[in-house]
């Protein structure tokens, strides 16, 4: 199939490998994907639910952002963020140094205009730490917007001690991290859940869920993603 390694590499969480191969079912087209272990992270060819993630939570705000993504892997979300001109400083964090240098050396193809915008920060680590913890990146500093692209969805996580980000008590924390009127932005591979987004909504006052489709040429069908919104109505 013309399967090319890009790169390999061995972390706790398993097998991380970024790969480059032409999608017969499109003619060919060249298509990245990022594996890890037996899961696959990204690829290429899904990108509009990771693109409207950043846009939905962008809509909520007023000029001179200050934003922070968790999650970083092909960079769409946070191209998407830089995209706008309202936004003073981006903040990408990902859990392994390996995918940072993807983007530094130029091996995806958003990795160096990420990895160059002067408002553009990348920084190895554990995001859900930091976020918990108010290190790190969070350290004495608020955000406009925390955008979040990790897990697979608030149920399905990377890393089992991810979950406690998702229960009450962690979005109280999270909370705390962003100013009033802020917004906190999730992705998830699953379509939207009325209980996840009861809980936003108990948490920051203000939330809404957003169920995005794309046909998927494997199933020949529509799959949806959604994208969660809480809003800071409190100080």
């Amino acid at each position: 199939m013309g399967i090319k390694e890009l790169a390999y590499h061995q972390t706790p969480l398993g097998e991380l490998v970024l790969r480059r191969r032409p999608e017969p079912r499109l003619g060919g087209k060249e298509v990245y994907e990022v594996k890890l272990g037996d899961e696959f992270l990204m690829s290429s060819l899904f990108t509009k639910s990771e693109i409207e993630l950043a846009e939905l939570a962008l809509a909520q705000l007023d000029i001179d952002s200050d934003v922070i993504v968790g999650g970083l892997g092909l960079g769409y979300t946070a191209d998407a963020v830089l995209r706008h001109k309202s936004v003073s400083s981006v903040v990408v964090v990902d859990r392994f140094e390996e995918v940072i240098s993807w983007h530094q050396q130029g091996l995806v193809p958003l990795g160096k205009r990420i990895s160059e915008d002067e408002r553009c920060e990348l920084i190895a680590g554990d995001f859900f730490e930091m976020a918990l913890g108010g290190t790190g990146a969070f350290s004495e500093r608020r955000y406009d917007a925390i955008i979040v692209d990790i897990d697979h969805s608030p149920t399905f996580h990377l890393d089992s001690k991810n979950a406690d980000f998702y229960a009450e008590e962690g979005l109280s924390l999270v909370s705390k991290r962003i100013y009033r009127n802020g917004v906190f932005a999730l992705w998830s591979n699953d379509p939207a859940e009325n209980e996840f987004t009861a809980r936003l909504k108990s948490v920051f006052g203000s939330a809404s869920a957003h169920n995005i489709e794309f046909m998927n040429p494997y199933s020949g069908k529509v799959s949806v993603n959604s994208v969660y919104l809480g809003v800071k109505q409190e100080q």
